[in-house]
């Protein structure tokens, strides 16, 4: 071997010594997260499954979808009335994005995703409390104890945090909140299904919520999600559903609601 061609081997030696000598760390490339798409459908009364396509054991996330759950616990707890009660003001020190620096009821909550109006309902609420409706409902892994070290489990646990869940669960908990099984009150039931924002998919009559967040520590992970999550009627059937696409992809819109557009135009054609 000509010297020329020895200089890159010596010369990258010389760079290893020194970062070793000098306490430099020096970590192998990790190998990039793998996307991951999931929809499920399943039948709202036997919970059979009617379409499964992807992985859909792995948790994530529940990002705004966890609004769902959130809402059984604010009506049975009696911070939320009904559909236009409360309506709280915005205040400064939500420090919320300009779209919802406005005055929010339970209705626009669910249809906007408002998140200043989630951490009113948990800090009323009260860390214990909350703590103990997420165990009771089963829901994920029941983690609401926030990032670690940082004591924001009470509003932000749910949010590319601790608390995780799996599209299988969220459908085993619609199916629970459509048979009216959930351990809150009757109005609870009843209240948290009129809010939730309703759409059509061709002759589907579809009720659901979106997510979307980026995942890993100060975006380490590099990807987002996107969730919906929902209940559709036609011809006297119910069903339930769950999607979730996890990927580096960038939208024109939020990930959620991509997500949305993608199910609400797939859904004629996966179940007849």
């Amino acid at each position: 071997m000509r010297n020329v061609d020895r200089l890159p081997f010596i010369m990258a030696g010389i760079l290893f010594l020194l970062a070793w000598l000098l306490g430099f760390p020096m970590r192998a490339q990790s190998a990039p997260l793998e996307d991951v798409r999931c929809t499920l459908i399943a039948d709202a009364a036997s919970g059979k499954t009617l379409y499964q396509d992807g992985i859909c054991d792995q948790r994530f996330s529940p990002a705004s979808t966890f609004k769902v759950p959130l809402s059984l616990i604010g009506y049975d707890a009696g911070i939320l009335t009904d559909e236009h009660t409360p309506a709280w003001d915005y205040k400064r020190e939500f420090n919320a994005v300009k779209r919802d620096q406005k005055t929010v009821d339970p209705t626009i909550w669910e249809r906007d995703s408002v998140i200043w109006f989630s951490r009113e309902i948990t800090r009323r609420l009260g860390a214990e409390k909350f703590a103990g409706y997420v165990s009771k409902f089963d829901y994920g892994n029941s983690d609401v104890s926030g990032n670690r070290g940082k004591d924001d489990g009470l509003t932000r646990s749910w949010v590319n945090s601790s608390l995780k869940i799996t599209p299988v669960e969220q459908v085993a908990f619609l199916r629970r909140l459509l048979a009216g099984t959930m351990p809150v009150s009757a109005k609870a039931h009843e209240m948290t299904r009129a809010i939730i924002p309703a759409f059509k998919a061709g002759d589907w009559a579809v009720q659901g919520k979106t997510g979307s967040t980026r995942l890993g520590v100060g975006g380490k992970d590099k990807r987002s999600l996107g969730w919906f999550v929902g209940w559709a009627r036609k011809d006297g059937r119910q069903i339930v559903f769950a999607r979730l696409a996890v990927d580096t992809k960038r939208t024109d819109m939020p990930k959620g609601l991509a997500t949305r557009a993608a199910f609400l135009k797939d859904l004629p054609h996966l179940i007849k």
